[in-house]
């Protein structure tokens, strides 16, 4: 257990300049509440959710600390820890209302922690957890779909995070069959090694995915939804289901009634955010998925490992991340 009052970390600040923006601070060692496992941050993931937080970060010289992908050690758990131990390797996404991954320890509640896999390092197994938690919830929480599920899903943004794993879940977990969408050749060549079934380009989505399911599809996964309502109109079948992580202004959802199609919001930190009773399912959709990685069912989907723990590593995989062009992840190691 560790017996430091204070660790590096690096944090985040209002600023115009990514330089400003993330800065490497000494703070505070996190105190633990009951339930809290103290995890030696080992290795991070850089997401989208962490540059949106950024961007609404109000002026103040004290540092926020970002950061939700982690992989690492536990030091030090809770009088009340019952699923996990001292020196267990885990994995986990994080809490969105407290101090997160960019840090050399992170207090987190034991029942969104799972093991992590272990053939898998730390920067490797970073690159996972919030976007299994987003998919799995999406796929089997949102569209409720099962082992015997059949029908077409379309996903979009195939080739990014969360993407590139819902489509390992879905062909592992169900029997759909997964039409991802993809422009680059880089990208479609991604979505296709993740286990896709076909490819549509995205900048001609209702004519591509009509042309391959004309009937179209059950299910739509939507990262990105401004201006895309009118093609999921057309090419989702009635009463079929659309699922989105985003959440664009003035989203006007009517033209999808005639169809009676439902839509779904997904928040990962939905659980963690309201300590839900069913809280504990993220720790054992984490342990599943950890599973199915030693059996070489999942594939981790990091694409680069930045080797600096620090506001230079960690700026860097940010740019990577604002660059837009990614397949896969990022991921910042020590």
């Amino acid at each position: 257990m560790t017996t430091a009052e204070t660790m590096t970390a690096v944090g985040a600040f209002a600023a115009e300049s990514l330089d400003e923006g993330l800065r490497d601070v000494t703070t505070d060692v996190p105190e633990l509440r009951p339930r809290d496992v103290l995890v030696r941050v080992q290795a991070v993931s850089v997401n989208p959710v962490d540059l949106k937080v950024r961007a609404g970060l109000a002026p103040s010289a004290e540092p926020v600390i970002l950061g939700f992908d982690a992989a690492g050690v536990i030091e030090a758990v809770g009088p009340e820890v019952s699923t996990l131990s001292t020196g267990d390797e885990v994995w986990y996404a994080g809490d969105i209302t407290r101090p997160g991954s960019y840090a050399q320890f992170q207090a987190v509640d034991e029942r969104i922690v799972s093991r992590k896999p272990a053939s898998l390092s730390f920067g490797e197994a970073a690159a996972l957890p919030l976007t299994t938690i987003t998919a799995w919830e999406s796929l089997f929480d949102r569209f409720g779909l099962t082992r015997e599920s059949t029908g077409d899903l379309l996903v979009l943004g195939a080739a990014g995070g969360v993407g590139s794993i819902m489509i390992q879940l879905a062909k592992a977990l169900t029997r759909v069959r997964v039409i991802a969408t993809a422009s680059r050749d880089e990208s479609r060549a991604w979505a296709t090694s993740m286990g896709a079934d076909l490819v549509v380009d995205h900048h001609h989505l209702q004519e591509e995915t009509l042309a391959a399911v004309p009937g179209g599809v059950d299910y739509l996964f939507s990262p990105h939804s401004a201006g895309n309502i009118d093609d999921y109109a057309a090419i989702v079948k009635p009463f079929g289901h659309i699922t989105a992580i985003d959440e664009p202004e003035g989203l006007e959802l009517s033209v999808l009634k005639a169809k009676s199609i439902a839509w779904h919001w997904e928040l990962m930190f939905t659980r963690s955010m309201f300590s839900t009773p069913d809280m504990i399912e993220q720790q054992r959709l984490l342990a599943a998925t950890a599973e199915m990685v030693d059996a070489g069912t999942v594939r981790t989907t990091v694409t680069r490992i930045i080797e600096d723990f620090s506001a230079a590593g960690l700026r860097e995989a940010t740019r990577d991340v604002e660059s837009g062009r990614m397949s896969g992840k990022v991921v910042v190691s020590r």
